[in-house]
């Protein structure tokens, strides 16, 4: 079946890549897999020799069918194939059914990598770790540390909600029709570290979207920006042991959670919100 480009599709032919895909997830015995976008099946069929059970989750309906009837010539591939945008798709109740937290598979659309990322992290409770493959420079982001020209929003925002390794890139060639990016596969463990910090989840992550809003800008004038005093802001970023002229680029997220908890302690956070996939 060919690839339909309004949808994102590029399908991995690379036979090596696909089992070094498999092989990165780690232990399958018993298992319940989630797989984003599984295309024509090359990877499913890897998780499937390894897994105790297989949800694939694809948005072209022609694909899912013909999903259904490949694995339905096998019973012993115990494959549940859904038909649906993976952004409503229910991770909470796919957990209730394994009783054990979910491993996640992907070859991510680069046109809503960063919603479908958000998605995983909402549902941390559920997962355990994931094997994604995203663009390059969408990696490189994930996975950068403080100071570094990648750090930013989704460097904190994914981080924060456990630990990213990068694991290896592919190039166009590895995929039909051949994109015109390279892609990298990383490695997200679901360990969320609100509690290691002592911050609250929803009012912190605004925190870092306001911190981030004009990278251009000091974290200070974005703060100021948000509608927080400036007499507060000086205060916070002296305590959190920030430099005043500093951008939010350079700020670990330790550093970030000490700002939120000085200015908690002022109930000076604001409640203006951004949106976190417009970095």
């Amino acid at each position: 079946m060919p690839a339909k480009p309004k949808l994102g599709q590029n399908f991995l032919v690379d036979t090596e890549a696909i089992q070094r895909i498999a092989a990165s997830i780690g232990d399958l015995t018993g298992r319940t897999v989630v797989e984003i976008g599984p295309g024509r099946g090359a990877i499913t069929a890897e998780l499937a020799a390894r897994a105790a059970h297989v949800v694939a989750i694809e948005l072209d309906r022609d694909l899912a069918a013909g999903l259904r009837v490949q694995f339905m010539l096998d019973a012993s591939a115990h494959v549940t194939v859904v038909p649906q945008d993976v952004l409503q798709f229910d991770f909470n109740a796919t957990f209730a059914e394994a009783a054990e937290r979910l491993l996640v598979v992907g070859n991510l659309p680069y046109g809503i990598t960063s919603p479908i990322l958000l998605k995983l992290a909402a549902s941390h409770a559920a997962l355990d770790r994931a094997v994604l493959m995203v663009q390059r420079e969408v990696a490189d982001r994930i996975v950068a540390q403080p100071g570094s020209r990648d750090y930013g929003l989704l460097s904190v925002t994914a981080q924060l909600y456990g630990p990213a390794q990068r694991l290896f890139t592919l190039p166009p060639r590895s995929f039909s029709p051949p994109p015109e990016v390279h892609s990298t596969v990383f490695r997200w463990r679901f360990a969320p570290r609100f509690a290691e910090l002592n911050v609250e989840e929803a009012s912190f992550l605004r925190l870092v979207r306001q911190c981030f809003h004009q990278k251009r800008k000091t974290l200070a004038n974005n703060l100021r920006a948000a509608g927080i005093p400036p007499a507060d802001v000086t205060a916070a970023l002296a305590q959190a042991e920030i430099a005043p002229q500093a951008r939010a680029e350079v700020a670990p997220i330790e550093a970030l959670a000490a700002l939120w908890r000085a200015l908690e302690a002022k109930r000076a956070t604001s409640p203006d919100e951004v949106d976190p996939s417009s970095e």
